[in-house]
């Protein structure tokens, strides 16, 4: 009997032989792919290793003579730089690339290790560092006390003034020389002044890359330790470079700070090291007061007026009573004197330096009588941007960490240190704090003023007074008229100078007291000195001045046309006057 279909209907199917109602089989889900590093990412990676190329041949070339297992280290450093190149483009993930990042700043950490045990001897700022944490640890005064033998080395650069004489006295806030006095009780050189200095950089360095977005992190790198120039500022013991890293957490984010009102232990860390920062050099002064406004108006776009003044209030609190803790030793002993102190650098009349406007009267003209009128122009524009970055904080915030050095531009001294030294604070800012963060920044509302122009004519009024002051200073003329006779010595074929006849002239209505030094490029001699001529020229008078150069004989510069001079300064007013000096 055949088989046949069963009765009620249908074949008995077995279970691996059912249908299907749930279509296909399933796959099973793949992890995602790791995420690709960002062009910009892969820039930042490759820009910091081409940096630490910069100055790393004279540091190989000095330690082949010195210490060649240093040029060892150096070398292998090399094919680091190398291999890390490599990797910044090829690398597939973030994270990898995050490794690489990682690498370029150790090998940056070694680079300046092996550049501070070439050279860890500091130039003044050092020098003085170390010996005012020489004089904390015998518990004498730092203030106020002339240290001449610390200049005698040649290679110790020193501060000549306007009024004839240089400054041998200790000019900063204490922090630095307080970090440095324990290190000075083991290593009785200048060394513990540029081994703090030194290791406040690495730490800074790290930080900052610590606490910017990924992508940026190498950006830290390159700025703090590559292309060369702040590692040659720690290793010269300059305080500045402690003022720098205790300012890097307080400019990261800034707009954070205080936010939905209260400070918080972030908040109070970032007042403390903003107070340290302004115990450890004076720059950190000029940064502070922009800081300051554009928290406010942050704050009070948040939370209203009185709110935003609590915090502001209790930010600047802290930050003031860890200043005035770390200062209120040195302000018992005499108060006077550390006031004056910590005040030099504004007040003690340099000579002229720097790559400013100040060198159209210094390099390119024949002098100024109202150099005043460079610190007065120097002074306005610091204050005009100030109210700017209060008037227009939305436009300005993001540059507040730029904008404080525009005004030493303008400044009697304008070396490049003071635009350089904080440049690290830019990129924290740039990486930190974007445009959107202050969108909501309050500004205050100025009546019949909208548009871009208004706008624009008002910021260029703010500035205007500066501008004026500078013109003043670049236009006006020398104060007096020089003719210079030298006197030549021949030995051995090269002509010496053994002294300068000058006949001088005072065009001005006031007494000036001059004081003469030479100038071949754009630095100037130790003062010449006067062995015949008054001390001070009395207004509309003439005399004829004798002077000497440093030990004698000054050897004249040679080549077809040798940029020599000689000029005069005069302290109070501020004026130079400057004249070439035939040498045929």
């Amino acid at each position: 009997m055949e088989d046949g279909p069963r009765a009620g209907g249908g074949l008995r199917l077995r279970p691996h032989d059912a249908p299907s109602t749930a279509g296909p089989p399933r796959a099973r889900p793949l992890a995602p792919a790791p995420a690709a590093p960002q062009q910009l990412h892969r820039g930042m990676t490759l820009i910091a290793a081409i940096s630490l190329f910069i100055g790393t041949r004279g540091a190989w070339t000095k330690a082949m003579t010195s210490h060649p297992p240093v040029a060892g280290i150096i070398s292998v450093c090399y094919a680091g730089i190398l291999i890390a190149g490599v990797l910044a483009l090829t690398t597939r993930t973030r994270r990898t690339l995050t490794r690489v990042d990682a690498g370029v700043l150790l090998l940056a950490v070694v680079l300046v290790l092996c550049g501070y045990w070439l050279n860890h001897a500091g130039t003044d700022e050092g020098v003085l560092t170390a010996q005012a944490a020489h004089e904390i640890l015998r518990g004498h005064p730092i203030y106020g006390q002339p240290w001449p033998w610390l200049f005698d080395s040649s290679s110790v650069g020193i501060t000549k003034t306007m009024s004839g004489g240089a400054d041998y006295t200790y000019g900063y806030p204490p922090l630095t020389a307080l970090l440095a006095a324990p290190v000075h009780a083991v290593i009785h050189s200048t060394a513990a002044a540029t081994l703090v200095t030194t290791a406040a950089l690495l730490g800074g360095a790290v930080l900052l890359w610590r606490l910017l977005p990924a992508p940026w992190r190498s950006g830290a790198t390159a700025v703090c330790l590559g292309f060369g120039f702040l590692p040659g500022y720690a290793y010269s013991g300059y305080p500045a470079v402690l003022a720098l890293v205790l300012l890097i957490p307080v400019v990261v984010r800034w707009t954070d700070t205080g936010a939905g009102g209260r400070l918080g232990l972030p908040g109070v860390v970032q007042a403390l090291c903003l107070g340290a920062a302004c115990a450890s050099q004076q720059l950190a002064w000029f940064l502070t007061p922009f800081l300051l406004v554009g928290l406010y108006a942050v704050r009070r776009g948040e939370l209203g007026p009185r709110p935003a003044i609590g915090v502001v209030a209790r930010y600047t609190g802290a930050a003031a009573l860890t200043w005035a803790a770390i200062n209120a030793y040195f302000a018992t002993q005499d108060f006077p004197t550390w006031l004056h102190g910590l005040l030099l650098p504004l007040t003690q009349k340099a000579i002229l330096h720097g790559q400013g406007l100040m060198g159209i009267s210094y390099y390119f003209t024949a002098g100024s009588r109202h150099l005043d009128y460079y610190s007065y122009a120097s002074l306005l524009l610091l204050l005009g941007l100030l109210a700017a970055t209060l008037l227009f904080v939305r436009r300005l915030g993001p540059a507040i960490t730029v904008l404080p050095w525009l005004s030493f531009y303008l400044a009697t001294r304008s070396q490049d240190g003071y635009f350089l030294m904080m440049t690290p604070l830019w990129l924290a800012a740039a990486a930190t704090v974007p445009a959107a963060a202050l969108a909501s920044a309050w500004q205050p509302r100025i009546p019949r003023l909208t548009g871009h122009r208004a706008k624009a004519v008002l910021a260029a009024a703010l500035v205007a007074p500066a501008v004026a002051c500078a013109a003043v200073a670049a236009a006006s003329a020398p104060p007096l008229r020089m003719h210079v006779t030298p006197s030549f010595v021949e030995r051995a074929g090269h002509r010496d100078i053994t002294r300068l006849a000058i006949r001088v002239v005072n065009i001005t209505g006031t007494r000036l007291t001059p004081h003469f030094a030479s100038r071949f490029g754009q630095g100037a001699s130790d003062w010449w000195t006067a062995s015949d001529g008054p001390h001070t020229l009395a207004a509309h008078a003439s005399a004829t001045y004798v002077v000497r150069p440093p030990g004698g004989v000054r050897r004249a510069p040679g080549g077809s046309d040798p940029h020599f001079y000689l000029i005069a300064v005069t302290g109070s007013p501020m004026t130079i006057t400057t004249a070439r000096i035939p040498l045929s």
